[in-house]
């Protein structure tokens, strides 16, 4: 799976970055790079809401750190904007538009990638040198590379997210069924459960589909499918692997028929209800992202379950889909004293003590390998098993347009679910709405 190892993006950044002008500019002092500790002046950081403490403050841990920073640096002044995620892309977009952006802003997980119009624009700043390349081998490589463009780094990730399969052990144990050793095994292998767990009102498997939401798509990514090319420019998800993968995804429903009639609706409650609620669980085999590992562990569902891999089609290699979160810098014009300094707030937030702390209290996986060994779920064996996917992640494409792109294969992904359209004809279709939105 090449394309998943490697998904560096060709492209040009557009010169002249010095000619622009970061937010606060006027607010510096004149200090030689050379001299950067010395540098005076205001940094401004945007951040979203995350775990509460005991006020219920979500902003307690990034107000925690500004301290820290501004302790070490008393000529520092660090300001932080509050912003909601939901928010958080328009008032990005109002902020660029004015020439008034922050010195840094969040890469939100769940939608998790860098902005190319923005790095295109000259916006972003390149991080390339914020660390040795021994350091930044304590990165995951596709937490790096979700981070790249045309050979440089925007910005440092700094959490991981992933979609895994859960599995309810009890209804395994109720029908006589193993589960995967280890949580790994072959699509033959899942069909194989899947049939023996469905029955007396009970299937093996079900999920749904959505713009936005991708707990279906490794079934399409698993024969070496993958929606665009490497280069963002054709749409490729009407090729061979990526149809034989939908396949497959289909043929739970129509051919093997482990899968209810409602199966890859928009029904993302019903889905969950229907695997998660005492009075239900009429699924035993559910895809989520890793929210729902905490909320089966509390007193409300209360469920004996495992995560386990997607199963492994064509390619033979497992491969899951999530977001990956941290934090990008803004263009710092002429003054590479300020830039230093923001590099070093960059840092302050991302170390590995930082990136255990944030998955231990958020419920994200660390991008640090160093962080990741720490064991951040030691008590929680859940977590810990979902960490060991991280790896396996592949982002969404970090096409400019992607949120449209997304909206029209997803209907397509709906239809065919709901057996309105074969494999083919629901990614051969998707084609002409693709392309009218890429060119």
């Amino acid at each position: 799976m090449k394309r998943f190892k490697k998904s560096m993006i060709a492209g040009a950044v557009i010169v002249g970055i010095t000619a622009l002008t970061a937010c606060g500019g006027s607010d510096t002092s004149s200090t030689d790079v050379e001299n950067w500790e010395e540098w005076k002046g205001k940094i401004t950081i945007w951040d979203g809401p995350r775990w509460e403490d005991e006020n219920e403050n979500k902003f307690h841990w990034m107000e925690e750190k500004v301290a820290e920073f501004e302790e070490k640096y008393p000529d520092v002044e660090v300001e932080l904007i509050q912003q909601p995620w939901a928010e958080l892309g328009d008032s990005l977009s109002v902020a660029i538009a004015g020439k008034n952006w922050p010195d840094i802003a969040p890469i939100d997980i769940s939608g998790g990638t860098i902005s190319l119009n923005h790095i295109e624009d000259g916006v972003i700043e390149n991080t390339d040198d914020l660390y040795t390349d021994e350091e930044w081998a304590d990165f995951l490589p596709n937490a790096v590379e979700a981070y790249e463009h045309d050979g440089h780094i925007y910005g440092v990730p700094n959490s991981i997210s992933v979609q895994t399969l859960l599995l309810n052990l009890d209804l395994f144990e109720e029908k006589g069924v193993e589960p995967p050793v280890d949580g790994k095994w072959t699509y033959d292998e899942f069909i194989e459960k899947m049939e023996a767990l469905t029955g007396d009102g009970v299937y093996g498997f079900s999920t749904y589909i959505m713009p936005g939401y991708y707990e279906a798509w490794p079934f399409l990514f698993m024969d070496g499918g993958y929606p665009l090319s490497d280069d963002l420019s054709e749409y490729t998800f009407d090729s061979p692997e990526a149809i034989s993968g939908l396949q497959k995804l289909l043929d739970l429903k129509f051919d093997y028929e482990v899968a209810p009639a409602e199966m890859g609706s928009n029904d993302v409650g019903g889905t969950f209800q229907s695997f998660a609620n005492l009075a239900q669980r009429t699924v035993a085999v559910q895809p989520w992202a890793t929210w729902a590992i905490n909320s089966l562990q509390t007193e409300e569902y209360d469920m004996n379950f495992m995560v386990a891999e997607y199963p492994t089609g064509d390619t033979g290699e497992p491969v899951t889909i999530g977001g990956v979160g941290g934090y990008v810098m803004f263009n710092q014009g002429e003054d590479e004293a300020k830039k230093k300094m923001v590099g070093e707030f960059l840092k302050h937030v991302s170390s590995t003590d930082e990136q255990y702390v944030t998955a231990q209290n958020y419920g994200t996986f660390p991008a640090r390998i160093s962080a990741a060994d720490m064991d951040p779920f030691a008590d929680n064996p859940g977590m810990a098993a979902a960490q060991e996917l991280t790896e396996q992640v592949v982002p969404v494409p970090r096409h400019p347009e992607w949120a449209r792109i997304d909206e029209a294969i997803q209907g397509h992904l709906q239809l065919a679910a709901n057996g309105e359209k074969t494999a083919q004809e629901a990614l051969e279709d998707a084609r002409t709405q693709v392309e009218s939105i890429m060119d």
